[in-house]
């Protein structure tokens, strides 16, 4: 990038990231579809029964998977009696019409989408956002870090894995942290093509142009893009220490925003883009900064662990913080909590019912309450898991092993609907 040279010489030797290796995915065989459904949303009230039907028993078995996922609704007998009732129609090659009915309640609905299924996904988030008043967020895309036959790659999905894994890099090498621009018109990550770490933002067109946006000696990593898609926050040793450096969305006007020898990871953006949190040795603890710059705040927890890291702040609900804690035994789990000036509030382990002793690489989703995170397995093998961070039901979206699998996967990210 032009301007880039004079901040640091060229490379002259590269630490290699301390990271865990993406996996790829398989998804479990879905259920048997059946043309109607009841789920009861549990409200924190008066639960609401809503039966789910349609003529089309594939948009209808994806309904099924959706609402199940999501921690208001519990699948029950269609025997009970439904509050709403919700009629998924094809009424076009990419549309999905919902009709609403029950509870005084009589609404019609058509949701375009790229193909069937994203729009029987957005259609399935506006009947949410009609009997809950929840966002939603099945229409989630996700981008993650595959490993297939031995090779590292980035792939995209819908949410649910139900179709269209694609897989957009071809490097051949190692590579991780892919970050979704916030038009996801773009990915940014870490490739070990040349050998050392770069920062490599990929144009989702075809043919894929890539952009190097950080090829300096030493590690070039952790990029991360603001919600507002103007700045771009990564991690850069080309002068001797792990620091937070800041550039433009091209890379671009790069500047350095933190100064000291302890070693730095994980930023990420507040909501508004003018904050960033990151790890920071020793534990490591989590810190909070302005974007411009200035004296990092350490982030109180209320909690006894020592060790802190992969934040993420929730663009649904800004006062809510996800984040990685070492338990103990070189074990990891998610906790969640509020943030309030320097301190974490009511901070909880959300993955306990993951299934697996790790968990870690939080990641929020649209509705500030769910989110995705990687639970390792035994082995090597790794998969993706959402979790609702209020009841703390946790649903494995991908599966490693099976007739059509796709080996595990990780260090996912989320591209709101």
């Amino acid at each position: 990038m032009a301007g880039l040279s004079q901040l640091f010489p060229m490379r002259t030797a590269f630490v290699l990231f301390s990271c865990v290796a993406g996996f790829l995915l398989a998804t479990a065989a879905p259920a048997q579809p059946s043309s109607e459904i009841v789920v009861m949303v549990d409200n924190k009230a008066t639960p609401i029964d809503i039966a789910v039907t349609g003529g089309d028993l594939q948009l209808v078995n994806l309904a099924r998977l959706a609402f199940n996922a999501h921690g208001r609704y519990r699948l029950v007998g269609a025997g009970s009696s439904p509050k709403y009732t919700l009629n998924f129609t094809l009424v076009a090659p990419n549309q999905v019409q919902v009709d609403i009915t029950g509870n005084l309640l009589h609404s019609s609905l058509i949701a375009p989408g790229a193909d069937k299924s994203d729009a029987l996904l957005r259609a399935a988030d506006a009947a949410v956002k009609a009997t809950s008043h929840l966002k939603g967020f099945f229409a989630s895309k996700l981008a993650f870090v595959g490993k297939r036959g031995g090779v590292t790659e980035i792939y995209t999905s819908n949410l649910f894995v139900t179709d269209k894994v694609l897989g957009v890099t071809s490097d051949r090498k190692q590579l991780m942290f892919p970050r979704w621009s916030p038009n996801g018109a773009d990915i940014i990550y870490t490739s070990l093509k040349t050998g050392a770490p770069d920062v490599v933002l990929i144009d989702l067109a075809p043919p894929y142009h890539r952009t190097n946006i950080a090829s300096f000696k030493g590690t070039n990593g952790d990029a991360r893009f603001s919600p507002d898609g103007r700045h771009i926050a990564m991690v850069l040793s080309g002068e001797g220490s792990t620091e937070i450096y800041v550039s433009d969305a091209r890379g671009g006007g790069i500047a350095r925003k933190t100064h000291s020898p302890e070693a730095k990871s994980s930023p990420c953006f507040s909501p508004d883009s003018t904050e960033i949190i990151f790890a920071m040795e020793t534990g490591p603890h989590l810190y909070r900064m302005p974007v411009a710059g200035g004296t990092p705040q350490l982030l109180s927890t209320g909690l006894s662990y020592n060790y802190y890291a992969e934040p993420d702040w929730s663009r649904g609900d800004p006062g809510k913080i996800a984040f990685t804690v070492g338990v103990g035994g070189n074990h990891y789990q998610v906790f969640a909590g509020k943030l309030n000036g320097q301190e974490i509030t009511d901070a909880k382990r959300v993955s306990e019912k993951v299934g697996s002793q790790d968990a870690q690489e939080p990641v929020w989703l649209a509705d500030g309450r769910h989110l995705v995170c990687t639970a390792k397995l035994t082995g090597d093998r790794s998969s993706l898991w959402l979790v609702d961070t209020e009841t703390l039901k946790a649903t494995q979206l991908t599966r490693p092993d099976g007739p059509n699998g796709f080996g595990a996967c990780s260090e996912a990210s989320v591209l709101d609907p």
